[in-house]
């Protein structure tokens, strides 16, 4: 990793966002809370602000990450901010090459880009995304990030169709050279093997495939080949984190997000239903299975039972860096959440 990545703590933790919409708000107020967020986890010492691409939900704002990643670069001076992800075969690589590069050129040095292979939809929003694209598939990701990689280099071979083609803004831009780190994002062993023959950091999504964390982080590592930015393997987990100042709010809070997860997963996508709709919803024996069993993955208390339940998890995977995301309902409590979470973890008093 270049230099400006090098975190400066042993395990530096770092937010994933979704610019959640809860029942009751609208995306502007969500997109105004993600940039509250990204400024106070700035003050509080997080290390990276990510946001994810996700479509045809009506509970994520975060749709755009480029277009969201410039606004939060100029409400912020030192937080590294990324994509976790972009979902490459959405994209044409030279589109995202062209966008991260103005990235890059506007906040130099701060700024990472996270490539997942889930279209981050349903089939019929990624036909309508793709649109040209549609007889390739997530299997096509290897040649796509291929071809990413050569325009942010500007290197492809003699006689390739695009030789002489550059992405712009690109290398050039950048007053101190070089490209945003690459990531692959992953939630099985494909994407941790291909980070791990490439030489590139790996981030696995713990908060949603908790049962292939550990498994996944050893293919990276056995696969792991030293590369031009990465000279050991280098890994980071999503972390399902809910903090409050009694562990019984924490659960309360915690609740809406499983219920929205649960309504993901049963093909009925909406907004963070509030906690008192988690809490008087008729739970079918099946779906209360469900929610138990996300929950179990979730690391929810008080600050003095979340600062174990990180460290545990930790110790467990052997994670070099935890990002941790909270989608509960209300902006308020989720500020509150990541600011137990930091004092927690010890970046504040």
């Amino acid at each position: 990793m270049s230099s400006a990545d090098v975190p400066t703590s042993a395990t530096p933790l770092s937010i994933l966002d979704l610019a959640t919409v809860g029942d009751g708000y609208t995306p502007t107020q969500a997109l105004a809370a993600t940039t509250k967020l990204a400024q106070r986890a700035e003050e509080w010492g997080f290390h990276r602000f990510w946001v994810a691409e996700h479509h045809g939900m009506p509970g994520v704002a975060s749709s755009a990450p480029a277009v969201l990643l410039a606004h939060l670069g100029a409400a912020t001076r030192t937080i590294r901010l990324g994509s976790g992800g972009v979902m490459l075969p959405n994209h044409a690589p030279l589109v995202i090459a062209e966008q991260f590069g103005t990235l890059h050129a506007l906040h130099p040095g701060r700024i990472d880009l996270g490539l997942g292979r889930a279209p981050g939809s349903d089939q019929a929003t990624a036909r309508a995304l793709r649109r040209g694209l549609l007889d390739e598939t997530a299997e096509e990701f290897p040649r796509q990030l291929s071809e990413l990689i050569h325009f942010l280099d500007a290197d492809f071979p003699a006689g390739h169709p695009y030789e002489r083609l550059r992405a712009v803004p690109g290398l050039a831009s950048a007053p101190e050279g070089g490209r945003p780190p690459i990531w692959l994002l992953g939630s099985s062993g494909f994407s941790a093997q291909l980070a791990g023959r490439l030489g590139l950091p790996f981030a696995f999504a713990h908060h949603f495939s908790a049962g292939n964390t550990v498994p996944a982080l050893d293919l990276y590592r056995e696969t792991f080949r030293p590369s031009e930015v990465l000279a050991e393997p280098y890994a980071l987990i999503g972390v399902g984190a809910v903090a409050a100042d009694t562990p019984a709010e924490a659960r309360r809070l915690a609740g809406s997000g499983a219920l929205a997860m649960l309504r993901l997963r049963t093909g009925r996508p909406g907004r963070v239903p509030t906690p008192e709709e988690a809490e008087a919803y008729p739970y079918s024996p099946h779906e209360r299975e469900f929610v138990d069993s996300w929950l179990a993955n979730v690391v929810i208390g008080d600050v003095p039972e979340v600062r174990d339940g990180l460290e545990e998890l930790r110790k467990r995977t052997g994670a070099d860096e935890l990002m941790i995301t909270s989608n509960i309902h209300g902006h308020e409590a989720r500020l509150h959440s990541y600011e137990l979470v930091a004092r927690a973890y010890g970046l504040i008093g």
